[in-house]
């Protein structure tokens, strides 16, 4: 009898360690705040709950199981419930693929780690306030894989702009979000020697670094989650909501002008075969590119639920940076700029189950480029007034960029489970060009110098209503989610004084009757061209003032059909008021082999709706190629001129997506691996130049440009992202991270149709197409932490790059015999390159720390091209480590 109450003691024990029970607690961080939204795990399955505003959960879990606990910016925890009911948790600053995510899936369940597409974190609020990474393009081109951002030069708008894609595709086929809405785009039209040329991207650095929290990058096709733009991923920045107080910051750095050595050493040749250093003021700098960097974060409760409000300003001030270039291009290196920004984040709860949100900001800058030079009218140039410019000039291109936005929202949870999210989105984006040190030739002695160049502007209004809910007694859990969303867009070009665009006659008056007037002529009988040198100003016959609607329909769903078998799918319909209707889908999945691995994978289709500015945008310009002036026309597509050509209706590009890859996690080790594949149909670019003179005569221009669904492409890729972190004595850490890209972009077809294939889309611009995507990148990460010190070093291979320079734009062939003799000469190749970047930091005190480094330490450039035919005038173009050199930097942070 004893026997058999002993065995019904053991057999009740064991069967109570597994009996379901709920565990309550609280989770803070390490100063004991509370930390809401904490997402809490039993691990092996999908049986979770989330931290309410006090850090309060509750969850119904095994007596024997292990809870994990995690949330962004903090390292996860796994807690064994032991049979209690009641524990408190504190988690560790740091960042952790066992985040709950904004992008990728709907499911209020899900992180990167478990996600069936590949999301990366990237903690932006470390990275910002520990490197001398200032701006939010450079922070993803050195820690998000697939990621490229190139500094231009003599690119005009995109000097200022800088043109960014994921896994090689175009700036405008990556979607950018704030907090999860959808971010407007720049009214700048990439049009020159450029990545993304054709393109309108999402100006990332208008948002100020040190107003983001973190940045999930969503590494797959998600048209069909999210809509147009969303062919190549999504990029979701997430504001900081802490109320801790004030933070800030000071940062001082500079470019290193050393450039010689590095060159000559690299090539066998001297720069004395160019312009030297080209000192514009006639003095030679060990540094340029001084950058000033003053940004600060205050956050504040607005109440005892978890309200707050969260600030944020910076002002960011960089010179000019000035590196060898030809005689036509004394002005190349990256643009100048003087910015203020300000953010704002906040939520509201109004009860338990209601919160009013709002967020945005308005940035401002003035920016400063040199374009291509003019020589003096000594020398043979007569785009050079000789009594203003007797030894010829280097105009500069200068402009004035405001970015807008708000968001407003409320979140409500119905008594039946559903969440809805009601929100309206306002952005807009100003772009005016001012031209200073410039002439208008064509009225000689009384042209002015300085030039109001006119400008454009983008704005972008989105209603969304979104309901989703998470039903966890359907099979292992089943998230639905649906929603609507309405937009309307606005684009428009508006003039510049008369100076900037007009042609004048010998009396000085402006030609509007070429049949009774005569263009005024230089001192040898030959014509004066017109207009502000440099850029030439936007007339009124260029305005425009175009908008647009659309509405979309989309249902989002992921079911748990075991807690290690998950299917999700996606449908979205959206309907254009200019070009029709479209449908997409999208299926994955991912299957937990053990606990440590998964595999995933998805299938989708996509597409880009032409943007307004593709439709519309329109400019007479002057190109310069060697360093003659080349009148051109870039033709709207609803033109006369540009149907004459044969160039059709723009339409939506179709894209189809596929990846599958694998994640694995054990320890402190987290491994996600992805192959990809992307086809593109009917992919917008802009054209070649046309030459027709029967149609281009009469407009007095030399050469004409197009946009046109002119390709398809095929982008083939791998994405790896390694990390692992362990605890180094009592309050040491190392980290190790390595991510990588593998890619190969493939031009499937030019639809070029009847005309030529040179003249419609050449090795020139396919060239740079191909460019946009390169082989690889990959980048080491070594990070050491201890409570007074860090150190991180940052090792970058960037792959080789090849161009077609600019003789295939001066001397265009027209058979495939003439461009076969052309490529041995015209083709600049731009060898792999490893960039090492150092941070050291300290902790003076509690409330101050100081870091120093240098971003490409040991100043490695771009293998140089001595021939003269760079795209952008120097002895190098802009390909991914950029050419200013080594930037050494020093950052105060300040705590109040």
């Amino acid at each position: 009898m004893k026997k058999l109450y002993t065995l019904i003691l053991c057999l009740g024990s064991f069967m109570f360690s597994y009996a379901q029970q709920v565990v309550k607690g609280n989770i803070s961080d390490a100063s004991g705040m509370p930390i809401a939204g904490v997402n809490v795990v039993e691990k092996g399955t999908t049986n979770g709950a989330i931290s309410d505003f006090d850090g309060n959960f509750s969850i119904s879990a095994n007596g024997n199981s292990i809870l994990v606990f995690s949330y962004v910016g903090y390292d996860s925890k796994e807690i064994a419930v032991n049979n209690r009911s009641t524990f408190n948790v504190t988690l560790d600053d740091g960042v952790s693929l066992d985040e709950v995510m904004l992008v990728g899936s709907r499911s209020p369940k899900r992180t990167a780690i478990d996600t069936a597409v590949p999301v990366d974190v990237i903690n932006v609020a470390d990275i910002a306030s520990n490197t001398g990474k200032v701006e939010v393009n450079e922070i993803l081109q050195y820690a998000a894989p697939s990621f490229n951002a190139s500094k231009q030069s003599g690119s005009d708008g995109a000097d200022h702009i800088v043109p960014a894609s994921l896994r090689g595709l175009g700036p405008d086929q990556t979607l950018v979000l704030i907090n999860g809405k959808r971010r407007h785009q720049s009214s700048l039209v990439n049009i020159f020697g450029t990545r993304g040329r054709g393109n309108s991207g999402t100006d990332l650095n208008a948002i100020p670094a040190n107003a983001i929290k973190r940045i999930e990058v969503l590494r797959d096709g998600a048209s069909a989650q999210y809509g147009s733009d969303a062919i190549a991923g999504v990029i979701n920045i997430v504001l900081k909501d802490n109320t801790d107080g004030f933070t800030g910051g000071i940062t001082y750095g500079a470019y290193s002008t050393a450039i010689g050595d590095g060159w000559e050493e690299a090539t066998g040749e001297t720069l004395s075969n160019v312009e030297g250093e080209n000192r514009l003021d006639g003095k030679s700098k060990s540094w340029d590119g001084e950058t000033v960097k003053i940004d600060a974060n205050y956050g504040v409760s607005l109440n005892d639920a978890g309200g707050y409000m969260n600030f944020t300003t910076e002002f960011l001030s960089r010179q000019n940076t000035l590196r060898p270039g030809f005689s036509w291009r004394q002005g190349y290196g990256s643009a100048g700029v003087d910015g203020f920004n300000f953010m704002i984040n906040s939520a509201l709860p109004i009860n338990d189950n209601t919160e009013i949100y709002a967020f945005g900001g308005r940035n401002y800058r003035d920016t400063d480029a040199y374009a291509f030079s003019r020589d003096s009218f000594a020398n043979g140039d007569n785009r050079s007034v000789p009594s203003l410019y007797p030894n010829g000039f280097t105009p500069r291109i200068t402009s004035n960029i405001t970015d807008v936005s708000v968001s407003v929202g409320v979140r409500h949870e119905m008594e039946n489970g559903w969440n809805v999210d009601f929100n309206n989105t306002f952005g807009r984006n100003f772009f005016h060009y001012y031209i200073k040190d410039s002439n208008n030739a064509s009225m000689q002695d009384l042209s002015p110098t300085d030039f109001d160049a006119g400008g454009h502007y983008l704005s972008q209004n989105t209603t969304g209503l979104d309901f989703n809910k998470y039903l966890d007694d359907v099979a292992s859990g089943l998230s639905l989610a649906f929603g609507f969303e309405y937009r309307t867009e606005n684009f428009g070009i508006f003039s510049g004084e008369e100076a900037s665009y007009g042609l004048y006659d010998e009396n000085g008056v402006i030609i509007t009757n070429p049949a009774v007037q005569t263009v005024a002529t230089d001192s040898n009988g030959d014509v004066l061209s017109g207009s502000s040198q440099g850029f030439p100003g936007y007339s009124p016959d260029n305005e425009v003032d175009r908008s647009r609607t659309n509405y979309g329909i989309y249902f989002d769903t992921e079911l748990n059909v075991s807690e290690a078998f998950m299917l999700a799918g996606a449908l979205r319909f959206e309907q254009y008021s200019d070009f029709g209707s479209t449908f997409n889908g999208k299926l994955a999945s991912r299957l937990k082999v053990t606990d440590n691995f998964t595999l995933r994978g998805s299938i989708s289709t996509g597409f880009r709706a032409p943007s307004l500015a593709q439709l519309y945008y329109n400019l007479k310009f002057t190109n310069i190629v060697a360093g003659t002036s080349v009148p051109s026309l870039l033709s709207a597509n609803n033109s006369t001129v540009t149907k004459a050509f044969g160039i059709g209706q723009l339409n939506e590009e179709k894209a189809f997506n596929a990846s599958i890859g694998f994640t694995y996690k054990k320890g402190g080790f987290t491994a996600t691996i992805d192959a990809y594949s992307i086809s593109v149909d009917d992919r917008i670019i802009l054209t070649d130049n046309f030459t027709d003179q029967t149609v281009l005569g009469p407009l007095n221009v030399d050469a004409a440009q197009f946009f046109a669904n002119g390709v398809d492409t095929r982008t083939n890729g791998l994405d790896i992202v390694l990390g692992y972190g362990t605890s180094v004595g009592d309050e040491g850490k190392i980290q190790v991270d390595l991510i990588g890209n593998l890619n190969d972009l493939t031009i499937k077809e030019i639809h070029n149709g009847a005309l030529n294939e040179f003249t419609f889309f050449g090795p020139f611009s396919q060239a740079y197409l191909e460019a946009a995507a390169p082989d690889y990148k990959f980048g080491l990460n070594l990070g050491y932490t201890n409570k007074k010190f860090n150190a991180s070093v940052a090792l970058t291979q960037f792959s080789e790059v090849t161009l077609q320079d600019f003789q295939w734009v001066d001397s265009p062939p027209t058979t495939q015999a003439e461009a076969d003799a052309l490529y041995p000469v015209a083709t600049d190749i731009y060898k792999a390159a490893l960039i090492v970047d150092l941070s050291l930091g300290y902790q003076i005190s509690e409330k101050l720390k100081l870091s120093i480094g240098a971003n490409n330490l040991f100043n490695t450039y771009p293998t140089p091209q001595f021939d003269g035919w760079t795209d952008q005038g120097g002895l190098a173009d802009s390909v991914q480590m950029g050419s200013d050199g080594t930037y050494a930097f020093a950052r105060l942070n300040f705590k109040l």
